[in-house]
């Protein structure tokens, strides 16, 4: 009796079937976590490994005041523009965008030291995926925001369209920009750079090439920001950015490094954008 009982509880289990019984719920928390608190809102089945890569133990929440803005529909996967927002937050010390299904999540790093929380730029993906960015505050908070990018595949795995130009690598690190100073004292910075900014995972086994740091200064000499960049960034990086140039100062220095050991610098132009209300009162 006590074999054929054992028997039908096997049996009942190998068939999925319930035992009745009380069931006991068990939640996961993590370091830094409160139970019940932060279940990722683009439900992502990489989500736990883009905490543990990104943030360690250290705290974080999901925070609608990051703001991250991708197409509703992308026409090209190896130029997707990705605009990340954490003005709302105050006291931000470094912003990371990654994208948690792409074969390299990391995107770029942000650290303004004397430039606003925000970055637009254009960035490959190889799949549909969560894009996300997270905001490091100075209390030692990740603020995390994003969206879920629906794109077909094949972004990271195609090559770079200068490879077809024989005379690519004269070229690399020419930069070109503008800079428009705002009424709020800052300056909003626009650049492309010159540079295949190669993945390494194409099919002719191009190995990866890109450029890896960027450093903005002022014409002092004072650092604004600097952008540590990945293969995930497109093809000739085109950059936006707000950063707060020294009055009395026309030009904005960029240098730039990457894995080749190729070293770049160029200087921007800045020009004053006149406001609406300096209009009004000129027309007065």
């Amino acid at each position: 009796m006590r074999r054929w009982t054992s028997s039908l509880i096997l049996s009942i289990l190998s068939l999925g079937l319930v035992v009745p019984g009380p069931v006991v719920p068990v939640q996961v928390v993590h370091a830094g976590e409160k139970a019940g608190d932060n279940a990722d809102p683009l439900n992502s089945p990489m989500w736990e490994e883009m905490r543990a890569q990104f943030f360690g133990d250290r705290r974080y929440e999901f925070d609608a005041r990051v703001k991250v803005s991708v197409p509703s529909v992308v026409e090209n996967q190896a130029q997707v523009p990705v605009t990340v927002d954490a003005r709302q937050l105050s006291d931000v010390r470094k912003v990371v965008v990654f994208a948690d299904l792409n074969p390299v999540q990391h995107a770029l790093t942000l650290t303004p030291h004397d430039a606003a929380p925000y970055v637009a730029f254009r960035m490959k993906v190889e799949q549909a995926t969560p894009v996300r960015a997270a905001a490091l505050t100075g209390d030692g908070v990740w603020h995390v925001g994003g969206q879920y990018l629906e794109a077909a595949g094949g972004g990271c795995s195609s090559p770079a369209m200068a490879r077809n130009k024989p005379d690519w690598s004269l070229t690399v690190g020419n930069t070109r920009g503008r800079a428009w100073r705002q009424a709020d004292g800052m300056s909003r910075l626009r650049m492309t750079i010159k540079h295949p900014m190669d993945t390494g995972l194409t099919r002719d086994n191009i190995p990866a090439f890109f450029i890896e740091q960027l450093r903005v200064r002022s014409t002092g000499g004072k650092v604004l920001a600097t952008i540590e960049m990945r293969e995930p960034v497109s093809e000739d990086p085109t950059l936006t950015m707000l950063v707060r140039q020294p009055f009395g100062e026309n030009l904005i220095g960029v240098e730039g490094r990457d894995i080749g050991g190729n070293v770049f610098s160029s200087k921007i132009d800045t020009t004053w954008r006149e406001s609406r209300l300096d209009n009004a009162k000129r027309a007065e």
